[in-house]
């Protein structure tokens, strides 16, 4: 027989062993997983030292603490409406029928050991780390850092704030105690002010009419699996797309468009380590000396009871304040009636959450701007959009407070019908004077900024001029304060371009709208012309002896 002509695969040179221990166990789970490269440019990164980006590593830090106490309270809590009769510690609630979801909240709380810390802290991590996603959002909104290449990636927080918001109300739910159900009370009469899908919606949540039997293992599903895997997945898309894009970081000296100035990533990532051990450290801390929802003070939840004074958390607190100062109308639509008092705050919360989700395309609309920012702006040196954020921020404030209408009518001794008014008249006018009052002040740090830049910065010295005028002796800035004041860009408004009367085509409405618009934002009496070259060598040069 010939010889086999067919090709053989070439024998492969096994790598020669290279170094003991750590190296050749990297060197043996590189070659099956390919890690080494992506590890050696994440080591590469840069982490800017500014301490307002600690707060989204404040909010992955109580998640980390959030899923820990989570997965520790899932060993005892029973998500099931069954009755039972309680036997356990507390001795007040003894012999009363109960369902299983609070029997086992109570057992948690009284019975298993560290049972009540764990599960206190589960809740102040809850609120922290709804309030650390908000926070840090707020931040990217004011400094520009949702601009072009990180519109996606703002649009992955707002979804992060949403998720941790529904987190916070069905976790919030499954105790099955008063408050919660008071709470799902209000959740259900929301849902049937829905036109037409209204009901389907209550009896698809509830299982049946209210209060149903599926809530408790529908919400404890939702609440355990769907969405801590929907917030784990975009917190990891969020980082991937934070990495991809490298950090944003505030003007000075040395940086640019092009760097990243600040601590490399072996720093950064023991620093954040010991972060880690603070923020649970503070959170356990909390949870050991400040009692929240103290679920044996409200028994078990009964439809035909609700809890007086009940409060939701914090970020919930906006919906249920633009519930309580909604007027009771209703109004007949087709044969159909429309209860305008849970349809409008319902369409009123959305709205507001839209148009904060919303802004940065607009803005890159408005400003039809397509390059790459990777600098942050001074929310002084953009007055209307600081000024939009501060009413916003004020609605959702006024809100808040309409949601502790009874409390605070309690407490200063005052009617509610005083309190409900005074917040339905704030939500109207205290937005415009923070929009007002803000963009003034913003514009009057502008001015300083530019006196300062033309004129350097007081020293508290007073001169006698040979005249007999006094003067105080201004002292120029170095040249960081001078990069500082004056490295942000200002945008010119757009124009309408060619009409009918030059022979050009008239411009459309979108194009009316575009400009009007662009001149709101960077036209007359929307910024301070920051100081040119000319006028500052000038100024400076005739100052100088």
């Amino acid at each position: 027989m010939g010889n086999d002509s067919r090709p053989t695969e070439p024998e492969r040179e096994e790598p020669a062993e290279q170094g003991r221990g750590g190296d050749r166990f990297a060197t043996w789970v590189d070659g099956r997983t390919g890690l080494r490269a992506p590890i050696r440019s994440v080591r590469r990164l840069v982490f800017p030292g500014h301490w307002s980006f600690l707060l989204g590593e404040i909010a992955l830090h109580s998640l980390i603490v959030l899923l820990v106490t989570g997965v520790y309270l899932s060993l005892w809590f029973h998500p099931s409406s069954d009755l039972v009769v309680y036997d356990g510690g507390y001795l007040p609630l003894r012999g009363l029928p109960v369902s299983e979801a609070y029997d086992s909240t109570l057992r948690i709380s009284f019975d298993v050991r560290g049972g009540l810390l764990v599960r206190q802290a589960h809740h102040w991590a809850a609120l922290v780390f709804v309030a650390a996603i908000f926070t840090h959002l707020m931040r990217v909104f004011f400094t520009g850092a949702f601009r072009k290449p990180r519109e996606l990636n703002w649009v992955l927080g707002f979804l992060l704030l949403v998720l941790a918001m529904f987190a916070g109300l069905t976790g919030y739910d499954l105790p099955d105690d008063l408050l919660s159900g008071t709470g799902l009370q209000v959740v259900n009469g929301t849902l049937l002010s829905l036109p037409v899908v209204g009901t389907y919606l209550s009896f698809l949540l509830f299982g049946g009419e209210f209060p149903g039997d599926d809530l408790i293992p529908r919400f404890n599903t939702l609440h355990t699996l769907v969405i801590p895997a929907l917030i784990v997945a975009l917190l990891a898309a969020h980082v991937a797309l934070a990495v991809r894009h490298r950090h944003t970081q505030y003007p000075g000296p040395g940086r640019t468009e092009r760097n990243v100035v600040g601590l490399p990533f072996k720093v950064r990532a023991v620093k954040s380590a010991g972060f880690l051990c603070l923020v649970s450290g503070v959170i356990f801390f909390m949870a050991a000396v400040a009692q929240i929802n103290p679920v044996w003070n409200y028994g078990p939840f009964r439809p035909d009871q609700v809890s007086a004074g009940s409060q939701p958390d914090w970020y919930m607190g906006v919906a249920d304040g633009l519930l309580r100062v909604m007027p009771g109308w209703e109004t007949d639509l087709w044969g159909h009636t429309l209860a305008l008092d849970n349809l409008v705050p319902l369409l009123a919360g959305t709205l507001l959450f839209l148009a904060m989700g919303a802004y940065p395309f607009l803005e890159a609309w408005v400003t039809d701007d397509d390059r790459d920012h990777h600098l942050l702006d001074r929310p002084r040196n953009r007055p209307v959009r600081t000024a939009l954020g501060v009413a916003w921020l004020s609605v959702y404030a006024v809100a808040l407070i309409g949601a502790a209408n009874d409390i605070i009518a309690t407490r200063l001794h005052v009617s509610v019908e005083s309190v409900t008014w005074t917040v339905r008249v704030g939500l109207f006018t205290v937005p415009i004077l923070a929009f007002v009052l803000t963009k003034r002040l913003a514009l009057a740090l502008q001015r300083r900024d530019r006196d300062q830049v033309l004129h350097g910065r007081e020293t508290g010295v007073i001169r006698l001029l040979p005249h007999g005028e006094y003067v105080e002796v201004h002292e120029p800035l170095d040249q960081a304060r001078l990069h500082t004041l004056t490295a942000h860009e200002q945008y010119r408004p757009l124009e309408n371009g060619p009409d009918r009367d030059t022979g050009g085509p008239a411009p459309t409405r979108t194009r009316r709208l575009r400009v009007a618009l662009s001149r709101a934002l960077y036209g007359p009496g929307a910024q301070i012309t920051k100081p040119s070259r000319t006028e500052y060598r000038r100024l400076t040069g005739r100052h100088r002896p």
